[in-house]
């Protein structure tokens, strides 16, 4: 599927998650975020998750036991998997290149919009 599309997605479901869930979730994944874009390889960002840890930067910053976090993160993930993976399977994609071509054809301010629910 398309990838912007599946951040699109993921976005979505991250907001709807509860607050706390949500704050945790957007902290930890930041940081990964932060560590994935300025690591030069695989290993280099493996190796940057181990220097910053960035569950224990979050257990520091909720207050919240180490084990708790990394529990919380866990049950986050699988929710928006299964969250995820339902909305895929509802989806359903059309093709409009035609449809739209054609309109600009004869109006040659056509303007395309995308909804997603």
């Amino acid at each position: 599927m398309n990838e912007r599309l599946m951040a699109s997605l993921l976005r979505s479901e991250v907001k709807k998650l509860s607050e706390e869930k949500r704050s945790l979730y957007r902290f930890v994944s930041e940081i990964e975020d932060c560590l994935a874009q300025s690591a030069d390889t695989a290993d280099h960002f493996l190796s940057l998750l181990v220097e910053h840890a960035p569950y224990e930067l979050a257990s520091r910053h909720f207050g919240l036991p180490y084990t708790e976090v990394a529990r919380l993160m866990d049950d986050i993930e699988i929710e928006l998997t299964i969250k995820m993976e339902m909305r895929c399977k509802r989806l359903k994609l059309i093709d409009c290149t035609d449809y739209f071509q054609q309109k600009a054809d004869k109006n040659r301010e056509g303007h395309v919009f995308l909804f997603i629910s």
